[in-house]
């Protein structure tokens, strides 16, 4: 059985895609057992992929000695294939100590830390505005794969998890809104606004997800809405997203999470360009961006996305609304 090593270690956006890949890999050419680096804090989603058979968890926070600790481990096993995928200082050194009889990496590598590579992938033409999926898919061919996608992501265990919360309301599956992002330009301040247009005029049930605590000063109906910031562990995010109807979020990894897995995501957009960064495949009739006027989202209104959401909602059944949409 051939040995891959991939060699992703942050953020989580990245390692979502990264899964994508691997889980194509795995299903075009199944007898590949793949191995895993990386970072501690999002180890348990990469252990839950279906597609990797074993992690190495790297402790950042120990420097060094978590370094070498982490090496000293992957050492014991030769690799037919070293991939790494971020193309770091720090994933060029773990590519250059890893045994492996062909390390790939990318030919856009930061820090010039290409020199520890025997191969490096094509990018696809006009890499620069084609989508970071797009560009990560071209690791396939080093193992013998198309580079495409060949399904949703599959997680182990999704049934495990008790989430009683996420039960329907009034037939209605949950909307599941992601309002927190990791930089600041990235985040809309409308959340709230657009929860109570949900639930007061949609008749909807909301349910608030991730990892930092961020307040909703509304007053509800009980049982119109939760509120889980602050809360929201990656060993259950896969199966709160699965219960979702709605996955609306900003530019984040769990956005790029709940559209790897298949399921309807409305992605918020601001200074970043969507079509590079957006829910992937951008023609998916799944997957759907908002962008706000001239890149700015504080000229976005709460009423101009529920407007556009219940638009994408209402012609879903009908003729999908594909691509990204602006406020008129």
């Amino acid at each position: 059985m051939p040995e891959m090593l991939i060699i992703m270690t942050s953020p989580l956006r990245d390692i979502v895609h990264g899964l994508q890949v691997a889980a194509s890999i795995k299903a075009q050419k199944p007898e590949w057992r793949i191995s895993w680096i990386v970072r501690d804090i999002f180890a348990p989603l990469v252990r839950a992929s279906a597609a990797v058979e074993q992690v190495y968890v790297f402790q950042r926070h120990e420097g060094a000695r978590g370094f070498l600790r982490t090496m000293r481990e992957v050492r014991k096993r030769e690799f037919d294939l070293v991939c790494d995928f971020q193309g770091l200082l720090r994933t060029g050194l773990m590519t250059k100590w890893a045994r492996g009889r062909r390390k790939i990496g990318r030919p856009d590598a930061r820090e010039a830390w290409g020199v520890f590579y025997h191969e490096k992938i094509k990018l696809p033409p006009a890499a620069r505005q084609a989508h970071l999926l797009e560009c990560m898919l071209q690791f396939c061919p080093a193992a013998g794969a198309e580079p495409r996608l060949t399904g949703p992501l599959r997680f182990r265990d999704l049934e495990r998890l008790n989430l009683g919360f996420m039960d329907p309301r009034k037939g209605q599956r949950p909307i599941l809104i992601f309002p927190d992002s990791g930089r600041d330009n990235k985040k809309w301040n409308g959340f709230s606004q657009l929860t109570a247009l949900l639930i007061r005029e949609g008749g909807r049930k909301v349910v608030w997800a991730g990892s930092h605590y961020l307040p909703c000063r509304e007053s509800f109906p009980e049982g119109a809405f939760i509120n889980l910031t602050g809360n929201t562990s990656l060993t259950s995010l896969p199966a709160l997203l699965a219960k979702a109807d709605w996955v609306i979020s900003n530019d984040s990894g769990p956005m790029h999470l709940a559209a790897a897995m298949g399921l309807r995501t409305v992605g918020l957009f601001g200074p970043t360009d969507p079509q590079r960064f957006g829910p992937y495949p951008p023609k998916s009739p799944t997957n759907y961006t908002i962008q706000a006027p001239v890149g700015e989202l504080t000229l976005l209104s709460a009423k101009e996305v529920y407007y556009l959401f219940t638009r994408i909602e209402h012609n879903l059944q009908k003729t999908p609304v594909r691509g990204v949409l602006a406020p008129a």
